[in-house]
């Protein structure tokens, strides 16, 4: 296709492409985030790790268990979110009525030892994982190739992003988890286990993670740092969308990931700085955040 006014469009919507694909990891993993810190006030800096260690679970899984891409999506995510529960359970409870300080520090650290345990077990080189062959190839759409496990990703971190802020918004069991970060001790009088609540919802946030490593297994390299190269960027999309912000999260992430894949296009050397850029003007004019709540 011709160019216009200097303009590739084929060029120009590959980078849309690949900024919604990185906008779907984005939405899912600040996702998790926001409903950990709506809940407990926590800000769980292992999230990436957790991320990577889906992604590992899901390698692991094909080299040595025969588990294949479809079931890792479930087994993947339940094994990540149990990791979840036991942090929340052995290291998180116990820190529960300290400053929440104390809880990003833990949280960071648990990222470092996971990050090194498993640098220790399989180095930091990438670790390749094939494409399901049901979601190879692609299809031709004139102004561009659109490949099926990209467009695969798209529509199912929708669909999962969707799906979570419909039950937490919509549903009784959301109206509990958002009574619950209001006053747990009223919410614990009329029956319902408020500790219980609170740590499946820290394993639900972390299997987020654990979904989301799985996705990225067949396009990025399956490395010990990938966690940490996308946590940054996702907490500033948290701070961008406002935190515990469950709409907000997955809006900004979306968003985000657009307005990054139009500047690797039109000014390639901002696009790793451009949305710690939006993280700034948001926190200058709207320290709450585009979708926050004063406090």
């Amino acid at each position: 296709m011709d160019s216009f006014l200097g303009i590739n469009p084929v060029a120009l919507f590959g980078q849309l492409l690949v900024g919604l694909i990185n906008g779907s990891f984005y939405a899912l993993l600040s996702l998790g985030l926001a409903i950990i810190f709506g809940l407990l006030r926590i800000i769980n800096f292992a999230q990436g790790a957790l991320y990577m260690v889906g992604a590992f679970f899901a390698w692991l899984g094909l080299q040595h268990l025969g588990i294949n891409y479809w079931l890792a999506l479930i087994v993947v995510p339940v094994s990540v979110g149990f990791i979840g529960i036991l942090i929340e359970r052995i290291l998180i409870r116990p820190i529960s009525n300290e400053d929440h300080l104390y809880g990003l520090l833990l949280t960071y650290g648990v990222a470092l030892v996971l990050q090194g345990i498993f640098t220790h077990l399989f180095g930091s080189s990438g670790l390749p994982y094939s494409i399901p062959e049901t979601l190879q190839g692609g299809a031709n759409l004139g102004f561009m190739y659109l490949p099926t496990y990209r467009a695969w990703i798209i529509v199912i971190s929708l669909l999962v992003c969707g799906s979570t802020w419909w039950v937490i918004e919509k549903t009784k069991l959301g109206a509990y988890l958002r009574a619950g970060t209001e006053n747990s001790r009223i919410l614990q009088g009329f029956g319902v286990n408020v500790p219980l609540m609170i740590t499946l919802t820290f394993g639900f946030g972390v299997a987020l993670a654990g979904f989301a490593g799985v996705l990225a297994a067949p396009i990025y390299s399956v490395s010990p740092d990938m966690g940490a190269n996308i946590l940054i960027v996702v907490f500033a999309i948290v701070v961008i969308g406002g935190m515990g912000s469950i709409g907000g999260a997955i809006l900004t992430g979306l968003l985000m990931g657009i307005i990054e894949g139009l500047t690797k296009y039109f000014y390639p050397e901002a696009s790793t700085t451009v949305i710690f850029l939006v993280m700034v003007l948001v926190l200058l004019f709207k320290p709450a955040g585009l979708f926050g709540k004063e406090l």
